[in-house]
């Protein structure tokens, strides 16, 4: 399989706090990578790395390289072309405050599209993919702040899938939603697979062995393990602390 983003000798601190330790990991084209794991293990931390959110904290040091189709992300100062490639959607939604419509259509007007018939192609199709457009498309000019928390959540996908990502990252997207909505929104995941790579942190392990080709368990800012999931989740597992965290000994 082709690589899309290789992680080599990746840190991560917090001042003092090493949360993410000389991390190598490769993530390949199209496919599903789940990263599950106890709270604090560095997960987010390697999500936010990966399309430079961790530059808006001074606080962060970042060392090592990642490559994103053999180009390291941290060669252009300017992240802002980075961030149209490599989408980011939060653990709790949050809809800009201005209407559906200029929600989903921000990101493509700030890159200077100004065609109506183009925005309005953008909308829809965004809608559609994130599964929200039959449930909104008569009142795209409401605002996004009084959808419910499940739309508000497909929403920001939308807005990331806006930009056209070839990658799309993804931190605890049900941390706050219904069943109902979440296995929307995997349905959605399942077909936004065809045309990207997904990089997804989860607390629900059977959300990780439903969605995911790989997964991968994280622990201390280290990778105890990285398989297929038919491996990983029929007990091929190399460190017991990963089949001890499927198990709920710990979490």
């Amino acid at each position: 399989m082709k690589k899309k983003i290789e992680i080599k000798g990746l840190k991560i601190s917090y001042g003092q706090n090493l949360v993410v330790k000389n991390l190598n990991l490769d993530i390949y084209h199209n496919e599903v990578l789940a990263i599950i794991g106890p709270a604090n293990s560095g997960k987010s931390s390697l999500l936010r790395s990966i399309n430079r959110m961790t530059d808006f904290n001074n606080e962060v040091k970042v060392q090592g390289q990642i490559l994103l189709d053999g180009q390291d992300i941290f060669e252009d100062e300017d992240s802002t072309f980075l961030r149209r490639r490599i989408g980011m959607v939060s653990p709790l939604p949050v809809g800009l405050p201005m209407t559906i419509k200029e929600n989903v259509t921000y990101a493509p007007r700030m890159a200077g599209c100004k065609d109506p018939a183009e925005l309005d192609f953008i909308l829809e199709d965004c809608l559609k993919k994130a599964a929200l457009w039959d449930e909104v498309k008569d009142r795209l000019h409401t605002l996004a702040t009084k959808l419910s928390g499940g739309q508000q959540q497909r929403l920001t996908i939308a807005r990331a899938l806006s930009h056209h990502p070839e990658v799309l990252c993804l931190d605890e997207f049900s941390i706050a939603i219904d069943p109902v909505t979440t296995m929307k929104i995997e349905a959605v995941l399942h077909e936004l697979k065809k045309d990207m790579t997904i990089i997804m942190v989860t607390n629900v392990i059977n959300q990780a062995k439903r969605l995911g080709d790989r997964t991968a368990m994280m622990l201390n800012g280290e990778i105890l393990d990285l398989d297929t999931n038919q491996k990983i989740f029929a007990g091929e597992i190399k460190d017991k602390r990963t089949k001890d965290y499927i198990e709920g000994v710990f979490g």
